[in-house]
């Protein structure tokens, strides 16, 4: 891997020519061409394992598993320090952080400049989605980072076949990052949508680094899907089969570290186990949709891998994923045990640890085992519940689309939305407490419009004008709901048991698609009446039943003053259909 690995790499110039002029720019040792072969894998891991970059774990228990350690000032996506770079400010919206397209390239290459010395640099093509499926798209990082490699190699379609695509194809989204000096003071992540361009340096953390995942799936794609009529979003995407074999698929956006992997991974509670009830795992955090001929949204999960937070996944939580990361898998930043087993604050799995995430012994005093936001990547095949529809080229039809967030007061557990245009604002106004996946204060509510605040490549406002404009003609739509997995009551306590028993309301929600169930009208929408959830073998307190199932006017109406702050905060680029909407159900709840 020390030289070029074919004489002529590529049969696209395009490609070869961005490669020559990336290499002139960064001054690598060498380039190597990634084929995504087992054997380049092997020698990957050895360089990794032999410089101290991966750390072997106890192959009896965790086979063909690494641990790697981050530096401790990257741990984290930097929304702070990720732009957006469109020629006009307005485009980016108020909710990115904007560059001019030219100061974004200078301030961007001045850093890459010469900045691959005594490195390999390496070139990944990639395929976002199935090999062959036309909702599929393509790209090629360039990185000088071989953990970088090893992740996108689960992660994504990576290697030949993506290469041979993209060649097909003659297009394709050019990522160019580098690890630097991991210096925080010269971190940055820029986007340039019009070129279908990602620039990333100074971090090696998963969502900054591996460039296929939040910077091309979510914000360069959203770009894409305006253009092309789709949708790419920040979704899981599970299949609900009932005991009449029956499968829907519903698509469900919940910012970070707020269950998404647990939902995805879902094990029904033994009395639906025993009726004949089955989750099938689509993924667990990007959803690409587009209209199928028959009027339905069809979808896909771009990824190819899981990048999953390890605290909290236990077998109680969410037995898949840990049943998925017993071998083949990469941890970042857990701690480990005496045997050289991974450990996370939350596995409860009766093992203790002896070194902390940084390499050190084990202090609880200074710090936990695992970093909050420690990961583990995995092929998403090895998830027990993984279907074999997520390979399906066409896509799986979305029967329910489901918004939520964090939320400790007011939010009941759960409600449909009357339309899709009230579908739209209830996305566009949801509201989460902040997690540690990003860089800054942990328990701040902040509006997270469907879980895209971080990841929309453009203007809020157009984006959702851009959901509104499915409803034409001709359409079915699935149907839209709001959940609260995290109502607290007043001792500060979860009010609903949440994991498994969150089947209980996903089977509501297909009743409501298939038209077997009622509702109860209110103001913010249709709650269930308590007859139609499944309750059996659920101890709910008095209070429980009240918040959980219960309308607070009172509450609602500044909530609701608040949502039409913040749509404001778009100005006239903001749809007029989502202003009469809230100020439509902020009047109902006045009156």
């Amino acid at each position: 891997m020390n030289a070029i690995a074919r004489p002529a790499p590529s049969a696209l110039d395009a490609l070869n020519d961005w490669v020559a002029s990336v290499a002139s720019l960064t001054k690598p040792d060498s380039i190597h061409w990634c084929d995504g072969s087992d054997a380049e894998n092997a020698e990957l891991i050895a360089r990794m394992q032999a410089d101290g970059t991966l750390v072997r774990l106890n192959q009896e228990t965790h086979p063909d598993s690494w641990l790697h350690r981050s530096h401790p000032d990257d741990v984290a996506r930097v929304e702070h320090l990720t732009f957006v770079c469109t020629p006009e400010r307005d485009d980016a919206g108020p909710n990115n952080h904007w560059m001019s397209p030219a100061e974004g390239h200078a301030k961007m290459d001045a850093l890459f400049d010469g900045c691959m010395q005594g490195r390999t640099m390496y070139v990944v093509p990639y395929c976002m989605g199935p090999i062959d499926s036309p909702l599929s798209r393509c790209g090629v990082e360039i990185t000088d980072s071989p953990y970088v490699v090893a992740n996108m190699r689960i992660m994504t379609r990576m290697g030949a076949a993506a290469l041979a695509r993209i060649e097909r194809e003659g297009s394709f989204v050019k990522g160019l990052h580098s690890i630097g000096e991991l210096d925080p003071n010269r971190r940055f992540i820029m986007h340039f949508p019009e070129e279908l361009t990602i620039k990333s340096f100074g971090s090696g953390y998963g969502g900054n680094a591996l460039l296929g995942k939040k910077c091309h799936a979510l914000r360069i794609a959203s770009h894409q899907a305006r253009k092309e009529g789709w949708l790419a979003e920040h979704m899981l995407i599970l299949g609900l089969e009932n005991p009449r074999g029956e499968t829907h698929y519903i698509a469900a956006a919940f910012p970070s570290a707020c269950g998404k992997t647990n939902l995805a991974m879902l094990i029904p509670p033994e009395g639906y186990r025993q009726d004949g009830w089955k989750v099938w795992t689509i993924g667990d955090d990007i959803c690409w949709m587009r209209p199928g001929a028959d009027g339905r949204l069809y979808a896909i999960n771009p990824e190819a891998g899981f990048f999953g937070v390890a605290p909290g996944t236990s077998e109680k939580s969410n037995p898949n994923a840990l049943a998925s990361i017993q071998s083949n898998t990469i941890f970042t930043n857990v701690g480990l045990t005496a045997d050289d087993q991974p450990w996370w604050e939350g596995i409860d799995n009766g093992q203790v640890p002896v070194t902390d995430w940084q390499g050190e012994a084990y202090d609880p005093a200074r710090r936990p085992a695992a970093h909050p936001n420690s990961r583990f990547t995995v092929s998403a095949k090895r998830c027990p519940s993984y279907s074999d529809k997520a390979e399906d080229a066409q896509g799986v039809p979305i029967s329910a689309i489901v918004f939520g967030g964090r939320r400790a007061s007011l939010v009941p557990l759960v409600f449909e939305a009357r339309d899709w245009t009230h579908g739209v604002l209830v996305g566009a106004a949801m509201g989460s407490e902040t997690t540690a996946a990003a860089t800054g204060a942990v328990g701040v509510m902040r509006r997270d419009p469907m879980a895209m605040k971080p990841f929309c490549g453009y203007n809020f406002a157009d984006y959702f004008a851009h959901w509104l404009s499915f409803d034409r003609p001709g359409a079915k739509l699935p149907k839209v709901f709001h959940v609260n997995w995290f109502r607290k009551g007043d001792d500060g306590k979860f009010l609903w048991p949440g994991f498994g028993d969150n089947l209980r309301v996903l089977e509501w929600m297909i009743k409501r698609a298939d038209g077997e169930v009622g509702a109860v009208e209110t103001p913010i929408g249709n709650l269930p009446a308590e007859a139609d959830l499944n309750l059996d073998g659920v101890a709910l307190s008095q209070e429980a039943h009240a918040k959980l199932f219960g309308f607070d006017a009172e509450g609602w109406k500044a909530e609701f003053a608040s949502i039409g702050d913040y749509l404001d905060e778009y100005g006239p680029r903001m749809p007029a259909a989502l202003k009469d909407e809230q100020r439509r159900i902020a009047g109902a709840i006045d009156a």
